[in-house]
């Protein structure tokens, strides 16, 4: 039996069905480059505060270093029986260096080193995630200027509204994106606090320097408050809402990229790398790729949930329902990184259709406010104007023709205001130019848009 380095107070082993039930290393083990980098920068502060030799301290910093090139070799042996990613790296530091290995626990608890661990994770996953989307909005953003004089139908409830442009429409998207990136950014905040230095739960009586510690990992904030350190998960779940959130934006742009797709809409070919075939009809190009993300947003929503419940009920400070925080937030990490990769590589590759988005601008009367428009200008009442048009459309529906096809005379039946510039004002890249206010769809807006986006993504870079 391997003894427990927690085992003084024990006489009996537990049981063989318990090691397996309790082990964390199976998972934890991701986490060995953050918890060697938290050790060295604990073992240089009690070296710094006299609680060790500084002698010691290099000792420990050097063994550490060899477990590092050890895992990262390959030759590193994990043992279950450990439990999990720190007793296995403390035990065999303690067969590099000898007893001096012991010393490197002094003034730590497994609850604050978990809990720095875990945070390091976490802001070097959450930088991954802002870098991919920053790389997406630009390629955004690039799709976005090649196609700033195509136009396509703009929809609410969706059904035809509005002519838009199809720049317009993709910088939507850039936009949510880069909200994305900056909640995530300003979630770091709350991230990049060391907890270390609160032990298990009420400090430690050794004096210590936690700041030392901050500094050495490149937090620059230390925990206010030792308790909530070691119970605090909120940076997790906060991590976890940015993800969702980030696959809920991913998940609308996939449903539409699912419908333009579709020969009745026709307004994208999407690339064979991102595709799929049928087993038994070999006409088809699905778009499983978009499906598949569509489908893992609730796998990130899951894990935020998951946390979510497990933390609802908890007393202070740790409890040991608190070791199921990581696996969530590895899966969920997992389908974001990679979602947002490769939304990024499938969007450049996407071919649009301009034609089959020009030839949907015939369908739904997109004009029709540009009529009501029209006449609300000339001093007719928006209320009456919105009725004069609304029969307009009745007589052109039931003639299966546009507004624009009605002539002069059909259409000054319903306002004698209307007079021939109304054909002018009827044009849908009339229409689009137009909307030139600051956000709007007309060209000048647009380039506007794409200039914002292109400072923003300079300014962060």
């Amino acid at each position: 039996m391997t003894k427990k380095m927690w085992g003084g107070r024990f006489a009996g082993a537990a049981a063989a069905s318990v090691e397996e039930y309790t082990q964390s290393e199976s998972f934890d083990r991701a986490l060995y480059h953050e918890d060697i980098a938290g050790s060295k920068a604990h073992a240089l502060m009690l070296g710094e505060a006299g609680i060790i030799t500084t002698a010691e301290a290099a000792e420990l910093v050097r063994g550490l270093d060899l477990v590092l090139a050890e895992i990262e070799s390959g030759a590193f042996v994990w043992k279950r029986e450990l439990e999990d990613v720190h007793m296995n790296i403390e035990r065999r530091l303690t067969e590099l260096v000898g007893p001096v290995g012991g010393k490197l626990h002094t003034a730590r608890s497994r609850n604050d080193q978990v809990a720095l661990d875990f945070r390091l994770h976490v802001a070097a996953r959450l930088e991954v995630w802002s870098a991919e989307l920053a790389r997406l909005v630009g390629v955004v953003c690039d799709r976005a200027e090649e196609h700033a004089a195509t136009l396509l139908p703009g929809c609410t409830h969706l059904q035809p509204a509005q002519p838009v442009s199809l720049a317009q429409h993709l910088l939507a998207y850039a936009q949510m994106f880069r909200r994305d990136f900056e909640r995530i950014q300003d979630c770091q905040k709350r991230v990049r606090v060391s907890p270390l230095g609160a032990a298990a739960l009420a400090g430690t009586t050794h004096p210590i320097d936690p700041a030392r510690v901050a500094q050495a990992v490149g937090f620059p904030a230390t925990f206010a408050n030792s308790m909530d350190a070691v119970s605090d998960r909120d940076f997790a779940l906060e991590a976890l809402f940015c993800g969702s959130v980030t696959m809920m934006h991913l998940s609308r742009l996939c449903e539409e990229l699912i419908l333009w797709a579709n020969p009745n809409f026709g307004y994208v070919k999407l690339p064979d790398a991102f595709s799929t075939g049928s087993s038994i009809m070999p006409q088809k190009k699905n778009p499983d790729v978009c499906e598949l993300m569509r489908g893992k947003t609730g796998r990130v929503y899951g894990a935020l949930t998951s946390l979510l419940t497990l933390m609802k009920g908890l007393p202070l400070t740790y409890n040991r329902d608190m070791q199921e925080d990581k696996e969530p937030f590895f899966d969920a990490d997992r389908t974001v990184s990679a979602s947002v990769a490769i939304m990024a590589d499938m969007l450049a590759a996407i071919e649009f259709v301009p034609a089959a988005m020009r030839a949907a601008l015939g369908k739904g009367f997109l004009n029709a406010t540009e009529l009501a428009d029209y006449l609300a200008a000339k001093g007719l009442p928006f209320r009456e104007a919105h009725h004069a048009t609304g029969a307009a459309v009745a007589l052109a529906e039931q003639k299966g023709v546009g507004l624009e096809a009605l002539s002069l005379i059909e259409l000054r039946s319903f306002s004698p205001l209307i007079d021939q510039d109304v054909y002018a004002v009827l044009a849908f890249e009339a229409a689009v130019g137009r909307r030139n206010l600051a956000g709007g769809t007309g060209p000048a807006s647009v380039a506007g848009q794409l200039a914002a986006l292109r400072s923003w993504l300079k300014g962060i870079c």
